[in-house]
């Protein structure tokens, strides 16, 4: 690991001068390189680190972490981080930042009460992994949970605006003939009945998709559980959008003519569980196209398979799916620089309150992107979906 000269001091701004009389703790934050072949984004930019480190913060990054989305070692040593090679190096942080979940081999170079911030992914994210953490009484932190002053979820709706284009981008794609489709153009042409869009989840993501497929021409109906978000992208896109709740009848006709289908119901955070079943996706079209969004917790379809971005498409009963986890890695550089735009502030608000444990104590928000504290499951739905104990995290905090 790069080591950092005895006259330091006399090299780091006045932010740092400032943090050491208060007594403030300097941050170690580690960001691991990413398997290129299955996910291209990273959670803090050049830009970024430059600001954390103003701070007084120490940032590492392991060579080559930037290359996927076009930025390199120099960007990031420029802007004041220490570059390192070894896997030992950088998961030996106090804070390790990455995008896909941990794998046991990487929670084992972890030090005992550290912790670990990655997106959920629950297909990626193993039991033996948790226990490890749990073991280890180490905090685990999921973006996707994370909620800001408005009670809403920062990185899901930013994410959703990038995933939302990007699925009508791959449903183009899919239905021409470039991939085995049936050769369809996903436009409104003069005289030609509009393909169909089906999409489950009247989400930002399924708001944002429906509005770039109804700007191509394409025909759209929306379904969801809550009436509510119905009412309102029936609101944001008007009377050109069809919305229903999810009536197996209604549903199960708009399946049947569909000429491509997105999933989009979220589960972790509350949502009622719902699957298409294999038997109704045999009743579809040949040729269409199913793109799930949810796969990372669990799938809207009994068909889907969990993939890479390197290896995303596979075609079951006919039915051409599209199945990875992160969508929006197909644009890592500028899904890094909305997520880092995220995570700066929160990384600036942890230093500034002495630490991940305070953070959690002192924001709601924050806390409940918690699934792990202090080694124990503090997450009612993930300990369900891997059959281990949870408790309330309030029980567990001072002063709550």
């Amino acid at each position: 690991m790069s080591e950092v000269p005895k006259d330091a001091k006399r090299l780091f701004p006045e932010e740092y001068l400032i943090r050491e009389i208060a007594g403030k703790p300097r941050l170690s934050i580690g960001v691991p390189k990413e398997d290129p072949r299955i996910e291209t984004r990273l959670p803090l930019t050049p830009e970024g680190v430059s600001i954390i480190v103003e701070e007084g913060h120490s940032v590492y990054i392991q060579r080559g972490a930037g290359l996927p989305m076009s930025y390199s070692d120099l960007q990031f040593s420029e802007a004041g981080a220490f570059l390192v090679d070894s896997d030992e190096e950088i998961f030996n942080a106090d804070i390790v930042f990455k995008i896909t979940p941990p794998s046991v081999e990487q929670l084992k170079l972890m030090q005992n009460r550290s912790t670990i911030f990655s997106m959920l992914q629950l297909t990626n994210l193993s039991k033996e992994a948790i226990e490890l953490m749990m073991d280890k009484k180490m905090n685990a932190i999921a973006y996707d949970l994370i909620k800001d002053e408005q009670k809403t979820f920062p990185v899901v709706n930013s994410i959703a605006e990038i995933e939302g284009n990007a699925a009508i981008a791959i449903i183009s794609d899919l239905m021409s003939s470039s991939h085995g489709g049936k050769g369809i153009l996903l436009g409104g042409v003069a005289g030609i009945t509009p393909p169909e869009v089906v999409i489950l989840g009247a989400s930002i993501t399924g708001s944002v998709a429906a509005r770039t497929a109804i700007g191509l021409g394409a025909m759209v109906k929306v379904f969801d559980h809550d009436i509510n978000k119905l009412r309102k992208i029936q609101h944001y896109l008007g009377r050109m959008v069809f919305t229903s709740v999810i009536h197996p009848k209604v549903l199960f006709r708009a399946l049947a003519s569909a000429d491509a289908v997105i999933g989009n119901l979220r589960y972790i955070n509350g949502s009622e569980r719902f699957m298409v079943s294999e038997e109704l996706v045999k009743t579809m079209k040949k040729g269409a196209v199913i793109v799930d969004m949810s796969v990372d917790q669990g799938g809207c379809f009994e068909t889907s398979e969990c993939r890479s971005i390197s290896n995303p498409i596979f075609e079951k009963h006919g039915i051409i799916h599209y199945c990875v986890p992160n969508i929006s890695a197909r644009v890592g550089r500028t899904s890094s620089i909305v997520l880092s735009n995220i995570f700066t502030p929160i990384i600036l608000k942890i230093g500034e309150s002495g630490g991940v444990r305070q953070s959690i104590t002192d924001s709601a928000g924050f806390r409940h992107g918690a699934y792990v504290y202090n080694g124990i499951m503090v997450n009612r739905l993930m300990g369900e979906y891997y059959s281990i104990p949870s408790n309330d995290i309030g029980l567990f905090l001072t002063g709550w």
